[in-house]
């Protein structure tokens, strides 16, 4: 009768099995360490497990990747926000700074400007311009509280730009040089010609009116204030002659000036107090004026000194007797 072999065949125990794969393990670690003959089966069991050793990696890299990218991603959306932010507020720095130079070159210009004119002037800022197209008038901050005077001539840093028509307590209206309603007299730089410039509506444009045909004026000539209208001083730039226009059946010709005021883009004006005295009147006062200085140096200089010991003190300016009567004697006795 044949026999049936167990199906699970009985052999050494677990725990002896263990023991000599340890010892197994050891001896061949000893071998390993102490000879070099086992080094080409290391390597090729390293060849042979590699692919177990990448697939074994393979979830921690994907974690570690995707981990990484978000990070990555989230990193850049928020440094490209920072970026663009920094970016707007330097473009707005920018922008300040740009405006304040160009604030800076107009507020170094209207100071020569007003160390070029002789008389006072006072600085004003626009703050304000006319809605009516059909007026040429802008608005300053400086008014009757600041002496502000109806009339008075209003220029920038390149010439007049109007008068004052409107006085108010803390602001005044100006009347431009180019309103239609506006005229002022000029007289050609060059060889003293006067004319009368006139307004035209235009920003940009000026017409002398009843100029002779013959006149002796041309393209370039400088217009400026003839202080004929007792309004504005004389000498200062009004305009610059930009087209002469000559027709045979007219006595009179066409000439076109632009104003050197820069009427559209200014933004501080200079308010000038006239000074209305006579050239005489204002020589008899600088002339005053010098000679009180002479005097408070001279009676300085007099008492800064000491006096040395022994100087005999000076002597008493004679009586002046009033007129009709004989000066007293001092050599006679009171009789």
């Amino acid at each position: 009768m044949p026999t049936i072999k167990p199906l699970f065949a009985k052999g050494p125990l677990l725990g002896v099995r263990l023991l000599v794969f340890v010892v197994l393990s050891a001896a061949l670690m000893v071998v390993d360490a102490r000879f070099d003959f086992l080094k080409p089966a290391r390597g090729q069991m390293g060849l042979v497990l590699t692919p177990f050793y990448w697939l074994t990696e393979l979830p921690v890299r994907t974690w570690e990747g995707l981990t990484q990218q978000v990070a990555s991603r989230g990193e850049l959306v928020a440094e490209n926000e920072k970026l663009k932010a920094e970016a707007l507020l330097m473009q707005r720095r920018l922008q300040k700074l740009a405006t304040l130079t160009e604030q800076n070159v107009r507020l170094r210009e209207l100071l020569n400007s007003s160390a070029l004119v002789d008389d006072k002037v006072l600085v004003g800022e626009l703050i304000g311009v006319d809605p009516n197209p059909f007026t040429h008038r802008i608005i300053i901050d400086k008014g009757g509280q600041d002496g502000v005077f109806l009339g008075q001539p209003v220029l920038d840093a390149r010439g007049l730009m109007g008068q004052v028509v409107e006085v108010m307590p803390y602001t005044s209206r100006v009347l431009l040089l180019t309103d239609t309603t506006h005229s002022i007299p000029v007289q050609v730089n060059r060889n003293g010609l006067r004319a009368i410039a006139s307004g035209t509506g235009n920003p940009e444009r000026l017409e002398l009116r009843h100029v002779a045909d013959t006149a002796d004026i041309k393209e370039g000539d400088l217009l400026v204030s003839s202080g004929l209208g007792q309004r504005f001083p004389a000498g200062y730039p009004v305009a610059t002659v930009k087209e002469v226009i000559h027709d045979s059946g007219q006595p009179f010709a066409i000439v076109r000036a632009v104003p050197t005021a820069a009427l559209n883009r200014s933004r501080y004006v200079l308010l000038v107090f006239t000074d209305t005295r006579s050239p005489e009147e204002r020589a008899n006062a600088a002339a005053e004026a010098q000679v009180a200085a002479d005097q408070k140096a001279a009676g300085d200089d007099g008492q800064n000194p000491a006096t040395p010991p022994g100087t005999p003190a000076p002597a008493a300016p004679p009586t002046q007797a009033p007129p009709g009567q004989v000066p007293p004697n001092p050599d006679q006795g009171d009789r």
